[in-house]
């Protein structure tokens, strides 16, 4: 009967591991959302990494968080790094791209929980007195969060993250 357990117990650690290898090598989590407010206005916030605390929804989850700044004030080049507790983690961005008052890429990289480094979009559309704002996070995607990604789904878990953050966005920009 033990023999039976580790059989079929192994069987299904393999039947994962696999169903993980067949999971794509690259990620991408993206939500949109509609903004009364000009392209200008929106996009400094986001091409300012000193804005960031007031929309940005992993600010709020650890308010002794070490914050540094540097590079250029805002823009391409600008960096901002921090260290925080256990939800928000530690990790570096730098704006790679800005593009007035249409893009701003974001590279990311994440030193802890774990190590990962990705890219961050937003793109702005006007529309009427309205703008279009998407935010996107890609990037690769290792076997491990493949093999994590069977048992969660990162684009809810992330993607809640950035509904939140778009509605922060809105209430700060309105």
């Amino acid at each position: 009967m033990f023999k039976k357990i580790v059989l079929v117990f192994a069987i299904l650690i393999a039947a994962v591991l696999v169903f993980a290898a067949t999971k794509p090598n690259t990620f991408r989590v993206q939500r949109t959302a509609t903004i009364k407010a000009p392209p200008e206005k929106i996009y400094a916030m986001l091409a300012d990494f000193h804005q960031w605390a007031t929309w940005s929804p992993w600010e709020k989850m650890d308010p002794n968080m070490k914050r540094t700044f540097s590079g250029a004030p805002t823009g391409q080049g600008a960096a901002y790094a921090w260290e925080g507790n256990s939800k928000v983690g530690q990790g570096r961005m730098e704006i790679l791209e800005s593009t007035p008052p249409a893009k701003v890429s974001v590279k990311l990289d994440f030193i802890k929980p774990m190590a990962g480094h990705d890219t961050a979009e937003f793109t702005l559309h006007p529309q009427g007195d309205s703008t279009s704002v998407t935010w996107a996070m890609y990037g690769p995607s290792p076997y491990l969060h493949k093999v994590m990604g069977v048992f969660f789904n990162f684009d809810k878990l992330i993607g809640k993250d950035f509904e939140q953050g778009l509605a922060n966005l809105k209430r700060a920009t309105e």
